[in-house]
């Protein structure tokens, strides 16, 4: 998994909320178990007409917002079905960061899990960054997960919280096999010892 630590760039307004896992990637793009190509298929419904043309009214298909890797989303983003193929479309299409007032909790969990730091904000701030995200190329957004900031094109600054654990995993790179394997000396002192009294 790839380390979080900070990040800069052009943040894309999705003023929408309830956006769940279903519109995030749509259930046709469910066949794969791979973690890469899934980009072209995040937020299709609402990125692509029904034959197969961009929508140049969806954000993404914006010149400002094509290579955008900040998300500021409405309130319950990644409600819906537990499926982890909706961090990965978002992390394939270059997304590491998104921003709301609320998440739902397997999407949470599962942003972590893929490197992608999801930030919770008061909806003050986050009208505040929607602000900010409006302007287009004309303004980007810092994030340091480090000193847990973000920092507007004007140098407003606002604080987030993180728990430990997850800043952890985040600024390391580590998903949960990474961690395991950290305490990889002390498994295999227990597995030595279980083996020595013949229990292995």
């Amino acid at each position: 998994m790839d380390k979080f630590t900070t990040l800069e760039g052009v943040a894309a307004p999705m003023r929408i909320i309830n956006v769940d896992t279903d519109r995030i990637i749509p259930k046709q793009y469910l066949k794969t178990i791979k973690r890469t190509g899934l980009g072209k298929g995040l937020f299709a419904e609402m990125r692509y007409h029904d034959d197969g043309s961009e929508n140049p009214d969806f954000v993404l298909n914006k010149p400002a917002y094509r290579q955008s890797r900040i998300l500021v989303a409405g309130d319950n983003f990644g409600c819906g079905s537990s499926r982890e193929h909706a961090p990965w479309a978002l992390a394939d299409f270059g997304i590491r960061c998104v921003v709301s007032t609320s998440f739902a909790d397997i999407f949470f969990n599962n942003c972590a899990k893929n490197g992608i730091l999801a930030i919770v904000v008061s909806p003050e701030d986050l009208e505040k960054l929607f602000e900010d995200a409006e302007r287009g190329s004309n303004a980007t957004l810092s994030i340091d997960l480090e000193a847990q900031t973000i920092k507007g094109p004007d140098g407003g600054t606002l604080h987030f919280e993180i728990e430990e654990s997850r800043k952890h995993s985040l600024l390391n790179g580590l998903d949960e096999i990474g961690l395991t394997l950290q305490r990889a000396p002390a498994i295999d002192a227990y597995e030595a010892r279980l083996a020595e009294r013949g229990w292995a």
